[in-house]
């Protein structure tokens, strides 16, 4: 399912023996007669070889021979065993324990094809829970039409996770779950009534939703912030937030309409500069560089920077980095000094001795360049 995974520092945070004792005495409250201490011994022990997304699976399986086999009274014992809902009156930022994921695991796996309704009311308790992003999507595949009538309902719900399960679950590139299979037709109304929405966690899932929208269809983005901001059923701040949010893969391609948007003209008359301070840098120290703005007039600038790297066979690979937002002012310089870590043996990006480029892009346009050696 996942094309990245956490750390195992933070595996063995979530999973422990804490942790699983805690899922077990709340199956021990919720389920006469389960054996919490077969089930704490096995889940334990499967933990050290299985990533993190793997170990919710193996929770699942650890959990099956103590529950019913038919899904209908599984699905009530897994209720049953639930903790309380998440504090309901908070805003952001509560997203629940991984460890109460295992009823999302298994209702996909018991319930997808013959007790759907069943699997559906399920996800809706325990997303109050724990988000049930991961597992709300098999049933948007398997039952597109079906699912999407229960998220018009859960779009108006009165708990908050309820509500961000809607846009989180449709997002096309969530990160670690399998694909969606929904078109803008089916997600983007939706998203329309949920971009209003008081909470931040709502409007947050809304902006990354849009983000990754942005990534194949930025002129549909563009044009649905423009549609809200029209509207104005958000609160003008939020909606200002969310603009940003949802842009920041655009502005990192320097996006012209993104940069529009957001008021920075890649026009602007501006006098750029970039001096290098380090022409020659040592694999693993810094690269030190100093850029200057100058403006006859109040100018918003977003200021980025690109590192043309040099790679094996003569190519090069490029990576965006921020620099400063900031605005440029009539008669005073806007000087920004950074220091470019170029960390040695980096497991993302690895870096090779040579010429490398250095770009200054102010509003999404180059503007001035300069270059640099790794020796």
């Amino acid at each position: 399912m996942a094309k990245a995974q956490p750390t195992f520092s933070l595996k063995d945070q979530l999973f422990n023996a804490e942790s699983l004792g805690d899922l077990a005495d709340e199956f021990v409250a919720g389920v006469p007669g389960f054996d919490r201490d077969a089930f704490h011994v096995a889940a334990l022990s499967g933990i050290a070889e299985r990533s993190l997304m793997e170990c919710l699976d193996w929770f699942a399986d650890c959990l099956e021979p103590h529950l019913a086999a038919d899904f209908p009274t599984m699905a009530d014992q897994l209720q049953a065993a639930m903790p309380p809902r998440l504090d309901p009156t908070l805003r952001d930022d509560d997203f629940g324990r991984f460890i109460h994921a295992v009823p999302g695991v298994l209702a996909v796996r018991h319930g997808l094809e013959d007790h759907r309704e069943r699997a559906l009311d399920l996800l809706y308790e325990a997303t109050q829970r724990f988000s049930m992003e991961f597992y709300i999507r098999a049933f948007l595949n398997r039952w597109t039409d079906e699912t999407l009538a229960r998220l018009q309902m859960w779009a108006d719900d009165e708990n908050y996770h309820v509500r961000r399960l809607v846009s989180e679950g449709m997002r096309p590139k969530l990160p670690w779950a399998r694909k969606v299979e929904l078109t803008l037709d089916q997600t983007l109304p939706l998203l329309d009534r949920l971009q209003a929405d008081p909470t931040r966690f709502v409007t947050r899932s809304v902006a990354n939703h849009l983000n990754d929208v942005a990534k194949t269809a930025p002129d549909a983005v563009l044009e649905r912030l423009a549609a809200w901001e029209a509207q104005a059923t958000q609160d003008a701040k939020e909606r200002a937030w969310m603009r940003r949010h949802a842009l920041r893969t655009l502005i990192k391609d320097g996006h012209r309409g993104a940069m529009d948007m957001l008021g920075y003209r890649g026009d602007a008359d501006l006098l750029v500069s970039v001096d290098v301070a380090t022409p020659k840098v040592p694999l693993g120290d810094g690269l030190a560089f100093t850029v200057t703005l100058e403006g006859a007039e109040a100018t918003p600038v977003l200021v980025d920077y690109r590192i043309r790297f040099a790679r094996p066979g003569g190519k090069t690979g490029e990576k965006v980095f921020k620099l400063k937002v900031a605005e440029v002012k009539p008669g005073k310089p806007l000087v920004l000094k950074k220091v470019h870590k170029l960390k040695a043996n980096a497991t993302t990006f690895e870096l090779h001795p040579g010429a490398h480029g250095l770009v200054v892009q102010v509003n999404g346009v180059d503007r001035a360049e300069a270059s640099f050696d790794i020796v």
